[in-house]
């Protein structure tokens, strides 16, 4: 007797597990149909793999599959030949199999024995991937009782994708692969691998070898101390990036290379000037954002272009080439004699048809070696792009709709919703990143297909993927809290059906993935368990008492608390509804999952009245007028993961929320130094400056608002003789009642950031 639940898409009947079972079935990506019956199967460690075909590629799926349960349960399960009716795990290739769709694959579990078929390679992989999560519900080794199922499953799009940037931050191969083994457990195929910008080129060219002795390295601001290395980069050899490009080929990732042009080409001019427009060689970049290096438009770097591709497509396979095309402004270009000359030969209006005309000449030499080009939706200006060029769309979903009425295929992965550098939440612990905050929920939810699209335009849409962007990422360590759990919700947005879409359902599968990310010792964030625990802060200063409120971005979970300072487990109080307490006390709380299994670190405040009046700077809003926020570092390069800070790059004004006054007399911040290493091109005239009596500036305190009298003003130390953290104190005039404060550094915006450790009231 089977159980589920039905719905429709597309006449692909769509089953789902019922609450009639007491556990789901954890699986994520969820399957396109699954059923669940009776009984169950056990694997031990007596269970055989079966390669029930000739075809080689069985063979290392089932090996793939012995060596990851025995990673991550513990089993090892020999692997043998056998025919179809054989017991145990049987593996097989049939033209046959219930699936036809490609990558789709029939799994099926009874009593007797397991069954994984599929029409071709990618799908039997794929059904081996599904299994391994039916053979960790739990993070327990040994042998395990399979639920019987019948699973029918296929891809919702054939672009799965995840793009990491290298250029920025640079990645060991074995990092790089510790990414792939995850990109393959969540059923993704396409590694968008970000290997050239204005901060560092990361690839071999043997023509050109300038590109990796110059083009890979950097100085770093503040080299040399404080965490930050002397010289930063590094580059991939041919042969490291072939076994990378086997490594995921192996598990069906097929990996796209990104060269950017014509912009953020700081590091090509730096290695051969000749290269550029100004025929001058900067370094190379230190700087975040749009720096101006574009490459020339004349014969001979279109022939640097032709060779350094050539020797890139001789080391990727891909169909698809990525150019980059984004973010070139065209300041040199329009500056540049020659390059205006040689607009006007080609009868172009203006600089985009000029970066039309660049990227439709490099799309016609890609397509004359067989490869298709991809590129940012800037590729869009003007009026040369190949017709089968395909447009990835960065700026929201507009460019996706763009091509793909004008018949181009599109693959979705807009800022912010699928920009992982956006951080997953607030939490004072945070990792650096861009805010605001882009969620797991938020990522579960995005649309794929644009609405407005037709369905035949909709069929342009070749799936999502979701971007790594490592400027605020130094180590893999944040790569991997920026991407987790975040992929597993892209996953399911990627390959399940949009109609068996189900938050509640999702967060019910999820613990078990967290349980295999601990397994594999993957760094995961858990911003979206993580407790919060609230209290009315002035109303606690006032009467001595607070109300506290436990709650976490999720909604989900058991949530206990201590209120002794001792670690919370099952075993605490379990928060129901606020509580009351008087002062001082110190409340931790964390989140579980239903087997006691915690889904995030537990979180502490203190609750007493030097701590109502002392905030972190990460906690301290923007003053009105600027929505820009990053959480930054101390050092760009350096890989500690914290302190982080709380920095708008364009106006250094933060809010010291409303707070009861009366018997406050003195303010202290913990100051910080920090590098002002952002190109903003021409949004630079955004960049507030202020006035400042000192020659470096100051931090004034205004009362209540912006343009508040000025209660108190520190001057900041000469950045030359000074260290990077300091400390300024000032007597403040008494108030009573609630006053909120304004907090402004006045520092010359030539010079460096300031921010804001925490700031404290004191008697």
């Amino acid at each position: 007797m089977t159980r589920h639940l039905t719905g429709l898409l597309c006449g692909l009947l769509v089953l789902v597990t019922s609450a009639a079972h007491a556990e789901p079935i954890s699986l994520i990506p969820l399957p396109a149909q699954l059923t669940v019956a009776d009984g169950m199967f056990m694997v031990d460690a007596q269970t055989t793999v079966v390669v029930a075909d000739h075809d080689a590629s069985t063979r290392r799926t089932a090996r793939y599959l012995s060596e990851l349960i025995a990673r991550t349960r513990g089993l090892r399960l020999s692997v043998n030949q056998g025919g179809p009716g054989a017991r145990g795990i049987v593996l097989r290739r049939d033209p046959h199999a219930p699936v036809a769709n490609r990558e789709g694959y029939a799994l099926d579990v009874t009593p007797q024995g397991i069954r994984i078929t599929a029409r071709d390679d990618a799908g039997l992989f794929y059904g081996a991937v599904t299994l391994w999560q039916l053979l960790t519900p739990d993070a327990q080794h040994g042998a395990v009782q399979v639920p019987a199922v019948q699973i029918r499953d296929q891809p919702r799009f054939t672009w799965r994708g995840l793009m990491l940037d290298s250029a920025r931050h640079f990645q060991s191969v074995v990092e790089i692969e510790q990414l792939l083994n995850q990109m393959a457990e969540h059923k993704l195929n396409v590694f968008h691998w970000h290997l050239t910008d204005d901060q560092g080129w990361r690839i071999q060219i043997k023509r050109y070898p300038e590109l990796t002795r110059i083009g890979a390295w950097r100085t770093p601001p503040d080299a040399g101390h404080d965490g930050e290395p002397p010289r930063y980069g590094g580059f991939y050899t041919q042969d490291e990036i072939r076994r990378v490009v086997a490594y995921a080929a192996a598990r069906h990732i097929t990996v796209v290379p990104e060269i950017d042009m014509p912009g953020h080409a700081q590091a090509v001019v730096a290695a051969y000037p000749q290269f550029g427009v100004t025929g001058q060689r900067p370094p190379v970049s230190v700087d975040w954002g749009v720096n101006p290096y574009l490459y020339n438009v004349d014969d001979a770097t279109f022939d640097f272009i032709d060779n350094v591709l050539d020797e890139v497509m001789a080391l990727f396979p891909s169909t698809y080439i990525h150019v980059g095309g984004d973010e070139a402004i065209k300041d040199q270009w329009q500056a540049s004699p020659a390059v205006q000359a040689k607009m006007h030969a080609l009868g172009l209006k203006d600089e985009d048809a000029l970066q039309g005309w660049f990227i439709g000449r490099v799309g016609q030499y890609l397509a004359k070696h067989g490869r298709k080009l991809i590129g940012w939706d800037e590729i869009l200006q003007g009026d040369n792009l190949p017709a089968d060029a395909t447009v990835m769309s960065w700026r929201g979903i507009d460019g996706a709709i763009k091509a793909a009425l004008l018949g181009h295929d599109v693959v979705l992965s807009p800022s912010p919703s699928l920009y992982f550098d956006h951080v997953q939440g607030d939490p004072a612990d945070e990792y650096a990143g861009r805010l605001g905050v882009e969620s797991l929920k938020d990522v579960y939810g995005f649309q794929a297909v644009p609405g407005v699209l037709s369905a035949t335009q909709a069929k342009h849409v070749l799936g999502v993927q979701a971007n790594l962007w490592t400027e605020h990422m130094p180590s893999f360590a944040h790569v991997e809290h920026a991407a987790f759990p975040r992929l597993d919700a892209l996953s399911e947005v990627a390959w399940s059906p949009a109609a068996t879409n189900s938050w509640p359902g999702f967060l019910a599968r999820l613990p078990a993935q967290l349980e295999r990310y601990r397994t594999q010792h993957v760094n995961v964030a858990d911003s979206a368990f993580a407790v919060d625990i609230g209290a009315d802060r002035n109303l606690a200063l006032a009467t001595g008492k607070a109300t506290v409120t436990l709650a976490n971005q999720v909604g989900t979970g058991a949530i206990h608390y201590t209120l002794d300072g001792s670690a919370p487990t099952p075993a605490s109080p379990r928060y129901g509804a606020p509580f009351n307490v008087s002062l001082p006390v110190t409340a931790r709380a964390a989140s579980f999952a239903a087997d006691g299994s915690p889904l995030a670190a537990s979180r502490e405040r203190v609750l007493d009245r030097a701590a109502l009046l002392s905030l972190p700077g990460n906690t301290l809003p923007n003053c009105p007028g600027s929505d820009f926020r990053l959480r930054m570092q101390p050092m760009p390069d350096a890989k500690s993961t914290q302190p982080v800070y709380a920095v708008n790059v364009f106006d250094s004004c933060q809010q010291f929320p409303a707070t009861w006054m009366d018997g406050v007399a003195a303010i202290h911040v913990d100051a910080v130094r920090l590098p002002r290493n952002f190109a903003l091109a021409h949004e630079q005239k955004l960049v507030v400056s202020r006035p400042h009596a000192t020659s470096f500036g100051e931090l004034v305190v205004h009362a209540d608002q912006c343009d508040g009298p000025v209660l108190a003003s520190m001057p900041l130390p000469d950045p030359a003789q000074s260290a990077l953290n300091f400390t300024l104190t000032a007597a403040l005039p008494a108030q009573q009642g609630e006053h909120a404060l304004c907090l402004i550094y006045t520092a010359p915006i030539d010079g460096p950031l300031y921010a804001i450790g925490r700031a404290t009231l004191t008697p």
